[in-house]
């Protein structure tokens, strides 16, 4: 049995900056809705509580239910942990959907919205449970490195332009500062890195999974960091089937009755993890003979580039949880042809 199908007070929360708005729905007075809106700050949460207890219900009874919302949920999150409060955090558009045609929408008719999702699919649902501080600090700098790398992209496209001008006024003022901003990036992205590896070889359950994940070729720093972030250290997903479904590489049938379609991958996915996927997938091509071998075999059958550099994705992913399951490091099989 689902470990909320006995809960019977639900209550939905849309989480902005700076407010929540609740609603609360009890399973014997379905469509009957009563609402609560709270500063997204500590002092809030505790008018939330009170509230409760005014209400007269017992907090082991209530679940709470909220969307992905990034950083402005953070603070509610580590809350209710510390509460010992049952809650579960879904995916924006999975509530849209499965609520099928609305019409017209505010802050407290998607409370609504969400108290009735949990209620009407509270067997499905899973607790959720904020990623350790070590794992949030990882995510926050990947994060930051992320901003780096663009910035640095932009001034690499801006000093183009900019060496264009210098050509006819002589003048190199303009490009040496922004040389000079890149050389920073380059440095703070450098020191980014180096505070990410220290922070994975402070815990040795990080490490150990960090190295298995990288012992796998096209997996580096980057890719593997994320992967610890996105799976909770590979605690979120059953295997990697499910996470290829979670970065969008997963490929899905398309057919119905007589009509057979293409089988495709979907656009809902993480499309950072998903990027950088295809970064990987192209570093082992160069330095996994094994890989080189499948995607010259797989474009001489005729099979597209972008079809076998996704079929690397997965490979990939797969590798990865299957050596992080084992707990072995990825040892590359070389075959030897005789003549």
């Amino acid at each position: 049995m689902n470990q909320f199908t006995k809960k019977k007070h639900f209550i939905g929360i849309d989480i902005s900056k700076d407010h929540l708005d609740l609603a609360l729905v009890n399973e014997e007075d379905i469509g009957v809705f009563k609402d609560k809106k709270v500063e997204n700050s500590f002092k809030g949460f505790n008018k939330i509580r009170n509230w409760l207890v005014k209400e007269k219900l017992r907090l082991d009874d209530c679940l709470f239910c909220m969307e992905h919302t990034g950083t402005y949920g953070l603070l509610l999150f580590a809350w209710l942990g510390q509460m010992e409060i049952d809650y579960c955090v879904e995916p924006a558009l999975k509530i849209k959907r499965s609520l099928g045609l609305a019409r017209g929408k505010n802050d407290q008719v998607d409370a609504r919205r969400i108290a009735e999702y949990a209620l009407t699919n509270r067997a499905k649902l899973s607790r959720f449970s904020l990623p350790s501080k070590l794992l949030l600090q990882i995510k926050q700098l990947l994060t930051y490195r992320d901003q780096q790398v663009k910035m640095k992209v932009s001034l690499k496209n801006s000093l183009k332009n900019h060496k264009q001008y210098q050509q006819i006024l002589g003048s190199t003022k303009i490009s040496n500062d922004i040389s000079s901003q890149i050389d920073d990036c380059v440095y703070r992205i450098e020191n980014i890195e180096s505070e990410i590896k220290d922070l994975i070889k402070s815990d040795k359950e990080l490490k150990k999974n960090f190295e298995l994940a990288t012992s796998v070729k096209g997996v580096g720093l980057v890719i593997a960091a994320f992967m610890l972030v996105t799976t909770n250290n590979f605690t979120s997903f059953e295997n990697g089937r499910k996470y290829a479904c979670y970065s969008g590489i997963a490929p899905f049938e398309n057919a119905s009755g007589k009509y057979q379609g293409k089988t495709q991958i979907s656009h809902l996915a993480n499309k950072r993890v998903k990027a950088l996927l295809s970064s990987g997938a192209n570093s082992a091509y160069k330095w996994d003979p094994e890989i080189k071998a499948y995607y010259e075999r797989k474009i001489k059958e005729g099979k597209h580039h972008k079809l076998v550099i996704n079929s690397i994705r997965c490979k990939l992913v797969n590798r990865v949880f299957a050596v992080v399951n084992r707990q072995t490091p990825y040892v590359n099989i070389y075959q030897q042809k005789f003549a």
